[in-house]
């Protein structure tokens, strides 16, 4: 296939680059003793889970579609946390999951008896309420979270339904702030930790980012799971995909606004990489710098009717002409779960690349896709 001739938006996602993660995991794995799950939320190209099947643990899941996915495709253990499960939806899961995690203590105990019954570890997510980040919407520890159970709110009489317990407190960080969340944990609930057969440390663990203490998290694992007899997972996301994805687009027009030169390009920050607008977050572009760091600076934005459909500020050697193609780079995680079709946009195509370069269309977007999404 030749890209340069494809159609524009489309990601490109890199085997070669997941294969080289999955490594990094795999050794933490041997060298620690863990498990280590793919966190379906931030990647879940499905026909690549038998690549990543063949290094890590098994994966974990969201919700119902998720553990489905999980359970078809993905080869080991599933373990599923959701913040409040549906009753509807509660058989099914059932059929879905090996290890079960819940919300709160209510959820627990309305849900956990069932699980049991079908021979299904059960756990529950706990809040050490330790914020080691400024990430805002992304701190589960902020005050007032909904997520995990704090101290106070702990029932010892359920203590005989649990198997494991689980926390998730990271956000893109390094081995440090790990480090001191589980000494809060530790303070808070040692004793419980004592009772349970297995500790998640839940995911936001930059592992395959270059400069990641690995050595300060083999430690932190081995020691945990030697002080409290424990089996330790970790369920990273972004670490799995990290730098495997580029979304190729073209620029459709250049519009100018006082001094600022806009790109209108033909991707969307509101509808192919959300986290853009929510975070914020200034996605990496190649052969670019930042706002007046080369010659030639831009502002590239999307084609939506959204005002704040802006992806960031960028500057280049060269002046930018329509029908330029630029390429973001790390779009494989929280961009294609994340896609919407806002005013009607296309989704972009996805590409698989081998490892020898090679390049086929794993699938292509059209209008039934938006179409058949509302009626």
């Amino acid at each position: 296939m030749n890209l340069n001739i494809m159609q524009t938006p489309y990601y490109v996602i890199r085997t070669d680059k997941i294969e080289q993660n999955c490594k990094i995991l795999r050794d933490v794995m041997d060298k620690s003793g863990c498990e280590i799950l793919l966190a379906q939320k931030a990647f879940s190209c499905y026909p690549l889970y038998p690549l990543i099947g063949k290094y890590l643990s098994g994966a974990a899941s969201s919700g119902l579609y998720e553990a489905r996915l999980a359970r078809e495709h993905f080869p080991g253990e599933s373990h599923v946390f959701c913040t409040a499960f549906r009753p509807s939806d509660f058989p099914q899961i059932l059929d879905y999951s090996d290890k079960l995690i819940f919300n709160s203590i209510a959820q627990l105990s309305a849900y956990a008896p069932q699980a049991k019954a079908r021979g299904i570890s059960v756990g529950i997510r706990l809040n050490p309420q330790h914020s080691t980040q400024s990430g805002g919407i992304y701190d589960p520890c902020a005050p007032g979270s909904r997520l995990g159970v704090t101290l106070d709110q702990f029932d010892m009489t359920c203590l005989s339904l649990l198997d494991g317990v689980h926390f998730h407190t990271l956000c893109e960080q390094d081995s440090a702030p790990l480090v001191e969340t589980v000494e809060a944990l530790e303070r808070q609930f040692g004793n419980i930790l004592s009772h349970m057969q297995w500790i998640n440390f839940g995911g936001g663990h930059h592992i395959t980012k270059p400069g990641y203490d690995i050595a300060a998290l083999i430690a932190c694992i081995k020691r945990i799971a030697k002080t409290y007899v424990v089996k330790i997972y970790l369920e990273p996301g972004e670490a799995i995909a990290l730098d495997a994805g580029q979304l190729v687009t073209t620029v459709l027009d250049i519009v100018q606004n006082g001094d600022t030169k806009i790109a209108i390009l033909d991707v969307s920050a509101a509808c192919h990489m959300p986290d853009v607008i929510e975070m914020p977050y200034r996605p990496p572009l190649k052969d670019s710098g930042k706002f007046g760091e080369k010659a030639h600076t831009y502002r590239l934005a999307g084609p939506t009717c959204l005002a704040g459909d802006v992806i960031g500020d960028y500057s280049f050697d060269r002046t930018l002409s329509i029908g330029d193609r630029l390429q973001f780079l790390d779009m494989a995680i929280y961009t294609m779960v994340k896609n919407n079709t806002f005013n009607g946009m296309p989704l972009p195509s996805i590409v698989l690349q081998d490892t020898g370069g090679n390049c086929m269309t794993l699938r292509e977007f059209n209008y039934m896709d938006f179409k058949t999404r509302l009626g």
